[in-house]
């Protein structure tokens, strides 16, 4: 079993996986999602523009998910916030911080193997998967105790809570 950062940068993604129970990726070739099967844990954070307030919102770990299928290519892709997504897999959600909560992630990067460089920690935060050591697993795990609850009792104060980037008519 290996455990990851599952990273979500926008408000309509963490929709869309909670609603759906799923992870999708981008076209994108990542070697650390080729590696995900089955039994991995994921760490759900979302980072500080994900609510479009970065001024606001912090970087925070809001959930522990477990995948729960092998990613396979989607027959057409699936559109969250204008982003097209080709592959994917099925996840059980574990626990799940109330909206807007979580544990903030900058104080615990010292802390952490998957940032060796604390100066510039938040550039790894540009892919939807970062690989986390057995260590950094259970300290994550710890910190959420406190605050996580049962999925099924937070997830639709997200769902109500959580409204469509509105888009920008296109002229013709």
């Amino acid at each position: 079993m290996t455990a990851y950062l599952l990273i979500l940068g926008e408000r309509e993604a963490v929709a869309w996986v909670l609603r759906e129970s799923r992870m999708a990726f981008p076209p994108t070739s990542r070697s650390e999602v080729n590696r995900l099967k089955a039994g991995d844990d994921l760490f759900v954070l979302t980072t500080r523009g994900c609510w479009h307030n970065p001024t606001r919102d912090r970087t925070r770990i809001i959930g522990i998910a477990e995948v729960t299928s092998q990613v396979i290519a989607y027959e057409k892709p699936v559109t969250i916030a204008g982003r097209d997504f080709t592959r994917g897999c099925d996840i059980g959600l574990r626990s799940l911080t109330p909206y807007l909560t979580g544990v903030e992630l900058a104080p615990l990067v010292p802390r952490l193997d998957a940032f060796p460089d604390i100066t510039s920690w938040s550039i790894r935060l540009r892919r939807p998967l970062l690989e986390l050591s057995a260590s950094d697993a259970a300290l994550l795990e710890r910190e959420l105790g406190g605050v996580a609850r049962e999925p099924a009792s937070v997830i639709p104060e997200y769902l109500s809570s959580i409204r469509p980037v509105r888009q920008t008519p296109t002229r013709a």
